[in-house]
């Protein structure tokens, strides 16, 4: 049996603890990027930054709440502009009401007569 190097010992032993090394990099590089890890990632920061979103809006209502009105009130009569077009071409045109006829007294039914036809066939 052959006796190895020391230098030959000790390299080996290295490359040994750098494959295990880069072994479990590559176990935890596995789990970081696995379909599940990344979804539930995007998901956390997903809130975390709506969190923020609705934090930041309503410190800037607090700061200018007439500002804040304004908006919501552009915002309104944006969705609801069809409507509000519909009701201003009515207002433009004058709204057709129906107003109620004066109730007439109804004519007499004229007393009927009897024609010459209805003289024969009777």
């Amino acid at each position: 049996m052959t006796r190895e190097m020391p230098e030959v010992t000790a390299a080996r032993l290295e490359a040994e603890r750098a494959r295990a090394r880069l072994m479990g990099t590559a176990n935890r590089l596995q789990a970081r990027i696995s379909p599940g890890t990344l979804a539930s990632n995007a998901w956390q920061d997903a809130k975390d930054k709506g969190a923020d979103l609705a934090e930041n809006a309503v410190d800037a209502v607090r700061k200018r709440p007439v500002a804040a009105t304004g908006v919501v009130a552009a915002i309104a009569l944006f969705l609801a502009r069809e409507p509000l077009m519909d009701l201003a071409g009515k207002v433009a045109n004058g709204v057709k009401r129906k107003v109620p006829k004066r109730t007439q007294p109804k004519p007499k039914p004229r007393p009927r007569t009897r024609t010459k036809s209805t003289e024969n066939a009777a």
